[in-house]
């Protein structure tokens, strides 16, 4: 509950910031990928973004709609792929603007040690959590020191 918590607080914090652009955190996150990562298969997307299909295709037609990304097609008749436009590339300069505004405000608000040490942990949970990741160490449990919890072994059947 408190990590849900912390996470409705930090985004109202972004949206914030971000709203002046005329996006919403997701879409100023995703137009961000597809700046980064485009010309991209939206599965390919939705992959790196670890969110469904179904969801990312929602989240495209207001940047469609809009005109800061665009769906072409793919390498056959049956995959697309999802660019910004010159608009979205505009769009998203501004947006990381907003969001460069929203980071330092936060950084101000926790400090900077704090900062450094919530993504760390942040880093770390991400990867014990993700499925996709490899164990990290040996088959054994790892623990960095004494005072870290002992993570489990991954079996092949889960």
């Amino acid at each position: 509950m408190k990590l849900q918590r912390l996470t409705r607080i930090v985004t109202r914090h972004y949206d914030a910031y971000v709203a002046a652009t005329g996006l919403k955190n997701t879409q100023c996150t995703l137009l961000s990928q597809v700046v980064s990562l485009g010309p991209i298969r939206p599965c390919d997307l939705a992959r790196h973004m670890d969110v469904h299909a179904s969801t990312l295709t929602r989240n495209l037609q207001p940047l469609v709609a809009h005109g800061w990304l665009q769906l072409g097609p793919g390498d056959d008749a049956r995959s697309r792929l999802v660019e910004a436009t010159d608009e979205g590339r505009t769009k998203h300069a501004e947006a990381q603007r907003a969001w460069k505004k929203a980071q330092l405000a936060l950084d101000a608000r926790l400090g900077s040690r704090r900062v450094a040490a919530l993504n760390a942990l942040l880093d770390e949970c991400i990867e014990c959590l993700d499925d996709r990741s490899p164990p990290l160490g040996s088959a054994s449990p790892v623990a960095r020191d004494a005072s870290e919890m002992r993570r489990p072994r991954r079996h092949a059947a889960q």
